[in-house]
Order: structure tokens, then sequence, then C-alpha cells
């Protein structure tokens, strides 16, 4: 029922840069399959409309398509792939950024037994489920915003608030409410997951980020997996190889100061790891970044 108007409002309002006129919201239209790409996720609710996209974290993978969402509450090093798109039928999908403070604020508005209970233990940091119709059409009618500017300011803020509340009190609810709980595990390790990405040439005592992150070791540990799918160390490793990539985008010949400046000193391992994560030694692949147009950085998880 609201699909049919979802890719027809996506198809008429999608740009080159995925943004609109709406803070916040993003709009992607792939008419081909791409290759594998990584990418940080960003926390967002993603809904498709058309085509479906590969996601994968860690040993983890997700795919959705028509109908479903995603939603990425930390974020998150990720490679993600559209599996069904061509020009004919384009990949179609919207994205909403997620903001813990629009999280805390519905929490602390909402009535008591409202919220289901969370438990003790972080969610996965992504997860998806099919999108209900109560979901839909709230993404229906805040997209139908963008061909009526008179209306956007006032409604789209109180839309998009909805959208939120659908999200929190269903299926993956746990995973967005977590984002606005100031002592969730999920908050915990999100601060780790910063603390690494700013520090990740650096070397690091895991007892040293889990007492950062207020837990102990075994929380972290535990915790850590849960939401990342990975362990501090491959995380990390993840941090590195992703901006190897991008330095070497700009420096395609300094293979070897590349791989220092994300915290790599022996040169062999640095080749070693890059080619397992990308299917391509350094330089390798570095000449074929410089034939390869990059994806906006607007593009859904």
């Amino acid at each position: 029922m609201y699909l049919e108007e979802f890719r027809t409002l996506l198809t008429r309002h999608a740009r080159p840069d995925w943004t609109t006129a709406i803070d916040g919201v993003l709009i992607s239209k792939v008419d081909r399959p791409d290759p594998p790409a990584p990418s940080m996720s960003g926390t967002v609710l993603a809904v498709i409309a058309q085509g479906a996209k590969r996601l994968a974290l860690g040993e983890r993978v997700y795919e959705y398509g028509a109908g479903q969402y995603l939603v990425a509450s930390v974020d998150l090093p990720v490679t993600g792939q559209f599996v069904q798109a061509d020009p004919g039928v384009p990949a179609l999908g919207v994205g909403l950024v997620l903001e813990p403070s629009a999280v805390a604020e519905l929490l602390l508005q909402a009535g008591p037994g409202d919220i289901p209970h969370t438990g003790a233990s972080a969610p996965s940091g992504i997860a998806v489920s099919d999108a209900p119709a109560e979901l839909l059409d709230a993404v229906v009618r805040l997209l139908r915003l963008l061909d009526e500017p008179r209306d956007r300011a006032v409604l789209a803020p109180l839309i998009k608030r909805e959208i939120l509340w659908r999200v929190i009190t269903g299926e993956q609810g746990a995973t967005v409410r977590q984002l606005g709980l100031a002592d969730s595990g999920l908050s915990h390790v999100s601060r780790a997951v910063r603390w690494i990405r700013e520090h990740y040439a650096e070397a690091f005592r895991v007892e040293d980020v889990a007492r950062l992150s207020g837990m102990s070791v075994s929380a972290f540990y535990r915790n850590f997996q849960a939401v990342t799918a990975m362990s501090p160390i491959q995380f990390q490793k993840q941090i590195r190889l992703q901006e190897a990539r991008l330095l070497l985008a700009t420096h395609p010949s300094d293979v070897t100061g590349v791989g220092q400046r994300v915290g790599y000193d022996n040169p062999s391992q640095f080749s070693r790891e890059y080619r397992r994560q990308f299917g391509a030694p350094p330089s390798r692949d570095a000449a074929r970044l410089r034939d390869t147009v990059r994806s906006p950085a607007g593009a859904l998880p």
C-alpha cells in the first residue's frame, strides 16, 4: 500500500549528493549493483523501498530489502553493497540520522509501561526488521513534505519524532533506546568506540579502555563484542585499514608512509592485512581507487 508512493517520492527527490531539504534525511538511488565498499555506518535508520542492500559487520552479515529497515545505533566500520539494482529498477532507500538527544527526550516523555524493558546487556549495534505499516506511513508522510515547503519547517520535526517513536517501541527498539540512555551498556561501548577511533594509530591496553568506558574488563569484552561483532583489537584494525585506504586515494605512491601514519611499524604486516581486507595489496588498490568514483558521504549504510 505504502511502497508504491514511497518509491515515487524517492525517485522524484533523489539527488546526486543524497541530501534533501529536510535536515537529517538522506535519499539513496543506485542503478547498478556495486562492489563491497568499506565505510562507517553512522547512527541511522535506513528504510528500503526498492532493491536490496547487504552489510557486513565483523562476522555478521545483514541483508535488507523493500519494506524492511535497518537501525545502526553506533558508528561502526562496515562493508556494504547494493545487491539488487539496475537502471530500469534502481535501489531506493531513505535514511534518517538518529540523534541520542532526541531518543533521550522521547524516553523521558514516555509514560509508565509505554517502553518495553531493556535488558542489562548491550544489544547488537546494528539490527534489521520488517517495517510495520505505521512506520512506513510516517516515512511516506515525511517525504511528502519535500513537495510542501510551506509546511515543512513545522511538520517535519513532528513526523521525525513519530518515526523515532515507532522505532523505539518496535521490534528493534532495544538497539535504539540504549542510544539515549546515559548509563546503558551501548553508551559505555560507544565511549570506547569513540576513543579507539580518535586514537586508532596508538597501541592500547584493553584494560585501560575498559576503565575509561566505566566497565570491568569482562563486561567490556562481552558488551563490546555484542555491539560491534569484533574484539577491541579487531575493531582498531578495521579503523586503521579504512583510514589507510582513504589516505592512499590521495597519496598512492607512499604506501610505507601511509602504513606508519595509521599505526603499522611493519610494512609487510600492513600489506598483508590490507590485502586480506580489500582483496589487493595497497599499491594496486591505490591505482584502482584513482579510477573509481567514490560514493557520496551520505550513502545509506
